[in-house]
């Protein structure tokens, strides 16, 4: 029972256990450039052979007994580098060397790659994560994470990304392996394990998160991933998903900041379709951030303070006020106050021409 316990804390393992919870994103590198790599790494490491041979040339013999000259430092190194040894048959003439080091050994360099790097990338891919993970999780502060990577998670992430956020400050906790490798290929970090554990959400950083996204498949899941998660970020903006308006109670005790009723939310735009199609239309356009029309927030320019928001260019729908939302037709919104920040609507794309 001891030893099951121990091997459930993940906050106890070393970075290299970790590389099998944790996914780095994968730098998107094509197979040629990869290769052109390794070559040119040959390359260095052959030059470097050739010049401590070359600086240490009156240590070794040749078998023409007339020492060694650049041509011969470079043909040592060659047949040393490729493992080609010494055989019964060896180039003399300095035509036979240079061909040897010119067409024989890179066919051997390109033979040792197609034969031997697909095996030491796979032996060397734990490695490289346990390394990526090691930098990740000592640099890695105010990011966000997205428990769930389902149908809310996927646009949450979206939504996210299309703020400007990068996708490596993004991390995913999910228990669907599937789920992460579709987030994996966006360049997010991926968490393998249940949102519902402490060591799962400490592992993915939520004590140093800026916000955390609680997108679960069911209720009582997204009020203990969001109890968890305030206990471990007290400070922390935490948004959660719930499908029945009757546990919103629930979340907010928990500690999230702001809670959305997904089934509510997506029956009133579905009531609002059958009469007012074109509103719906309008509501989705807003919400949708990558295009059209979008809902953001700004700073209040030193030239609005104490002006109204009703009489500036841009539509301002609200004014946010010491963490609190007053709609623009509030008494408390008459006046913009140094400090300030405004709910607007944003143009993010020009309007199509039918």
């Amino acid at each position: 029972m001891r030893a099951r316990r121990a091997t459930d804390r993940l906050t106890d393992r070393p970075d290299h256990p970790l590389a099998g919870v944790i996914r780095m994103p994968e730098s998107r590198v094509s197979p040629i450039t990869s290769i052109v790599r390794r070559i040119v790494w040959a390359c260095v490491a052959l030059l470097a052979a050739v010049l401590l041979v070359y600086l240490d040339r009156d240590g070794y013999r040749d078998s023409n007994g007339d020492g060694l000259t650049l041509l011969d430092c470079f043909y040592y190194a060659t047949v040393s580098l490729s493992t080609t040894g010494y055989g019964d048959i060896t180039p003399v003439s300095e035509t036979a060397r240079l061909v040897n080091i010119l067409v024989i050994t890179p066919l051997r360099v390109l033979f040792l790659i197609v034969l031997v790097g697909t095996t030491l990338a796979v032996l060397t891919e734990r490695s490289r994560q346990a390394f990526k993970l090691q930098r990740w999780r000592g640099k890695v502060r105010d990011h966000v994470v997205v428990v769930g990577y389902g149908t809310k998670g996927r646009s949450a992430v979206s939504s996210v990304l299309s703020d400007g956020v990068e996708p490596d400050r993004i991390v995913v906790v999910d228990t669907d392996q599937a789920m992460l490798d579709a987030a994996s290929a966006l360049g997010l970090v991926v968490v393998l394990g249940s949102g519902t554990r402490s060591d799962v959400l400490r592992v993915a950083g939520v004590p140093r998160a800026r916000a955390v996204v609680v997108a679960a498949n069911r209720d009582d899941s997204a009020v203990l991933v969001t109890l968890t998660a305030r206990e471990l970020a007290p400070k922390a903006q935490i948004v959660a998903a719930v499908r029945e308006a009757e546990n919103v109670h629930l979340l907010r005790q928990s500690g999230a900041n702001q809670v959305v009723v997904s089934s509510e939310t997506a029956g009133r735009l579905l009531g609002m379709a059958t009469h007012t199609p074109t509103v719906v239309d309008m509501v989705e356009d807003l919400i949708t951030p990558e295009s059209g029309l979008a809902i953001a927030e700004r700073d209040v320019e030193e030239g609005e303070i104490g002006g109204s928001p009703r009489h500036l260019s841009d539509i301002v729908l609200g004014v946010v006020r010491n963490g609190k939302l007053f709609r623009v037709d509030h008494p408390e919104a008459d006046a913009i106050e140094r400090g300030d920040r405004l709910l607007y609507v944003k143009k993010v794309t020009a309007p199509r021409e039918d």
